[in-house]
């Protein structure tokens, strides 16, 4: 399993239910790598979304507590044993958590792959991601040269769970 995620200086995520900055060549990166595959969410992630709908060429799999919520074309579980299950429907290769914070926190045990933008500055947040650079069950496998997008410095770096 995989997860995309990215994160500031300080591993923060999001800050108020909200990215913390958006920059085209993520969001291009990511659709690259999970159009046609599963993406894994949290109910808050999903409503942060243009007109809190699924994602589209992907099959939306939407984490939520509340027994009577419903989303068009995606699927709803409510516990992490329900999530399983349903994953075991799926090749592991084409499952990517997406968040939020509650989410990759639940699901990166399970995961062997962290596709990780990593932005060179730090924001005011309150969500944040497990650092994986102080994680020793984690090693950086691939990684892009620093790129930029107006004045913020970012790379795209691949973290997998050593053998």
């Amino acid at each position: 399993m995989n997860i995309f995620v990215a994160v500031d200086r300080n591993w923060a995520i999001g800050c108020k239910n909200s990215l913390l900055v958006r920059i085209p060549a993520d969001h291009k990166n990511f659709r690259l790598e999970t159009t046609g595959k599963v993406v894994v969410l949290g109910r808050k992630t999903l409503e942060t979304f243009p007109q809190g709908m699924p994602l589209k060429n992907r099959t939306n799999i939407i984490m939520s507590t509340n027994p009577n919520y419903q989303v068009k074309d995606a699927i709803i579980v409510h516990s992490k044993e329900e999530l399983l299950e349903k994953l075991k429907d799926y090749p592991s290769e084409d499952i990517y958590i997406i968040g939020g914070e509650s989410v990759y926190r639940m699901m990166l045990p399970y995961c062997d792959v962290a596709h990780v933008t990593k932005i060179d500055h730090a924001y005011e947040a309150d969500t944040y991601f497990p650092n994986l650079d102080e994680d020793e069950e984690w090693e950086i496998t691939a990684d892009s040269d620093e790129q930029t997008y107006f004045d913020i410095a970012y790379q795209f770096v691949k973290y997998e769970r050593k053998k």
